[in-house]
């Protein structure tokens, strides 16, 4: 009995260290964005951005590869530069944005790949789910504004199919490459 009691104790005193070490960091909206290149024409890269990325990381800082990631993307705010190109990509011929203005993205696993995190999650866009892997790095230090809140920052790139997720589909690859290379970046602030 005596054991047990200590044994009880002992796990007391060990859950919020636990918790202490799992912290929570939400995007700051002014500092994070997606950056996408697609080959257009096969001999050039368009790019553009999603500028309304609001994101929540729960954080292990002891052991990473406990951590999620939840994100939600404004498809809407897709900006290439060209006004004309930026409303068709909102048409139905590409991200149908009447219908379907946001992406999201769910962590289903976190692992350590070196000095890289390698994010397993799944992706949902134009109405599609399709697992994804980012490869993320990151935190990358920390900083405290004059108002006392600590920041971050994340980095991760991956690369989606458009038509796996039927974007596009009446543009063959030789006018508009199948791949989409995705840059994220993320400041975060400690909640």
């Amino acid at each position: 009995m005596k054991k047990l009691t200590v044994l009880t104790g002992i796990l007391a005193l060990a859950a919020p260290l636990a918790l202490a070490q799992t912290t929570t960091w939400v995007s700051d909206p002014n500092h994070s964005e997606v950056d996408f290149s697609i080959t257009h024409m096969s001999v050039s890269k368009v790019h553009g951005r999603f500028g309304d990325v609001k994101a929540t990381i729960v954080y292990d800082q002891a052991d990473p590869t406990r951590s999620t990631v939840t994100a939600t993307i404004g498809v809407n705010t897709v900006d290439t530069g060209v006004e004309a190109r930026n409303n068709h990509l909102k048409t139905p011929d590409f991200f149908n944005v009447a219908v379907m203005p946001t992406a999201t993205f769910t962590s289903t696993g976190v692992t350590r790949n070196g000095t890289h995190l390698t994010v397993n999650g799944n992706l949902t866009l134009h109405g599609v789910t399709k697992p994804v892997v980012l490869d993320v790095v990151g935190p990358n230090g920390s900083i405290t504004d004059p108002n006392g809140h600590v920041h971050t920052g994340f980095s991760a790139t991956t690369t989606i199919d458009r038509t796996a997720f039927g974007i596009g589909p009446k543009f063959p690859a030789a006018m508009l490459g199948d791949d989409v290379a995705l840059d994220i970046e993320l400041e975060v602030v400690k909640q």
